[in-house]
């Protein structure tokens, strides 16, 4: 996805554990003793018998970079919700948290910790660090339910069952939502490993208008401001006066530091569109830097799931309402909370389809045999069979490519066309490049 093939880093066939995952099997290591930030659902311990299902979930937490607090919040709310109603099949459902810190060597340990805490599944989790992550899951035989598909690693592992699209769907619909309005296009994005992936995608997107590929521009994801970038942007974006040119940010958390640098130098210049996607762009942000009247108006978005303000986020809302009234980490209009609840409900489903025990082996098996998991219409019917992935060489992982459309009015993201948007094509032609 940098646009050259590479050598792939997971086995083409899954890696067994030396065991089978039970239930629930050791007692907790007390969180003071790792090197990693973790935590356990308060009043929810998981104890050594069977009735207890132990999961982790796992987000950068307290970085300079982009943090995601939100989704092991989410998490726990989560359980203490199921738990308050019976649990999972009769049974109690324990859930481990972690810090990856945002860094290699901690998405490592938070993925060792899950093995040696006997997991059956790490749900509902983002990390920058795929590789690092991976091979521990993959030695130990735990499914990767619902990663928030920052890297191109959580679509080639076949221990990874992703929920959505990922970063892949979202640059390639912007791309196509892009190529219909704009002229010359920017993008500006992270200097790291993931944000090479974002060129190629958008620009698949952008040819798919036969439009031509984005200016790609990239810088620290922890700066502190973006002159330089805003000004060249700027300058590439009104270079031709007969178009309306635009500038997509997709820097995570400093989305808002670009767009303040952007909103100072953009007063030199002719009007110019601007474009970038759920994650680095949500409604909470567009409140916070002045609504209508802010730098995020008539902004396109592209998203993976419907906008914060469909009635099919009402049972999220009453969750997080019942359970984490006044947590204020948890924000229901970010996509990194909204996929951690979709991958709890997709993971609550595959447990109820279980005939024996939970095992992590029951688990994966259950998936690749092709239980179909219905997400009240947040996404597409999931399944993850060989038939169902998509035909995209470096994605085999993929199984939805669907997108939303959005646009902000009035200080408000907003659909832009009904419906979601298979972006299944585009990606199998971002192969080619």
């Amino acid at each position: 996805m940098t646009g050259r093939r590479r050598t792939r880093t997971t086995s083409p066939t899954r890696p067994r554990p030396a065991r089978a995952r039970p239930l629930s099997a050791a007692a907790l290591v007390a969180c003071a003793s790792l090197a990693v930030g973790c935590g356990v659902v308060p009043g929810v311990m998981g104890g050594s018998g069977d009735d207890t299902i132990k999961v982790m979930t796992w987000a950068p937490q307290d970085t300079a970079a982009t943090n995601k607090p939100g989704m092991p919040a989410m998490a726990e709310a989560y359980a203490r919700w199921v738990n308050a109603h019976g649990g999972i099949k009769g049974h109690k459902l324990t859930v481990l948290t972690c810090n990856d810190h945002n860094d290699t060597v901690g998405a490592a340990q938070c993925a060792r910790r899950a093995a040696k805490e006997n997991v059956v599944a790490v749900v509902g989790s983002y990390s920058q660090h795929g590789r690092s992550f991976l091979a521990p899951l993959e030695a130990a035989g735990i499914p990767y339910i619902g990663g928030y598909g920052v890297t191109d690693d959580e679509f080639t592992s076949p221990d990874s069952y992703p929920i959505n699209g990922g970063a892949p769907a979202l640059l390639a619909g912007l791309g196509q939502q892009l190529g219909k309005k704009c002229g010359p296009v920017s993008l500006i994005r992270p200097d790291t490993v993931a944000g090479d992936q974002l060129p190629v995608l958008l620009d698949a997107g952008l040819k798919s208008q036969q439009h031509a590929p984005a200016e790609d521009q990239r810088a620290a994801e922890d700066a502190t401001e973006y002159s330089r970038q805003a000004k060249r942007a700027l300058e590439r974006a009104t270079v031709n006066p007969q178009t309306t040119g635009c500038v997509v940010t997709a820097l995570g958390d400093r989305t808002d530091t670009f767009m303040d640098s952007f909103r100072r130098g953009r007063a030199d210049y002719r009007k110019v569109g601007t474009g970038t996607v759920l994650g680095s762009v949500d409604q909470s942000r567009i409140d916070a830097s002045g609504g209508k009247s802010g730098p995020y108006e008539g902004a396109y978005v592209t998203g993976w799931y419907p906008v914060a303000s469909d009635p099919r986020w009402d049972p999220m809302r009453k969750v997080i309402k019942e359970q984490a009234f006044g947590d204020n980490r948890i924000d229901p209009a970010d996509a990194g909370v909204q996929t951690t609840w979709i991958a709890y409900n997709v993971f609550k489903k595959i447990v109820e389809s279980l005939g024996g025990d939970v095992t992590s082996n029951a688990i994966r098996q259950t998936l690749d045999n092709g239980l179909k998991v219905t997400t009240d219409r947040l996404t597409p019917t999931l399944s993850w069979r060989f038939e169902d992935l998509i035909a995209a060489v470096d994605f085999p992982r993929l199984v939805n490519a669907h997108v939303t459309f959005q646009v902000v009015r009035g200080g408000q993201l907003v659909s832009a066309q009904g419906g979601f948007v298979n972006e299944a094509k585009t990606l199998e032609n971002a192969d080619q490049h």
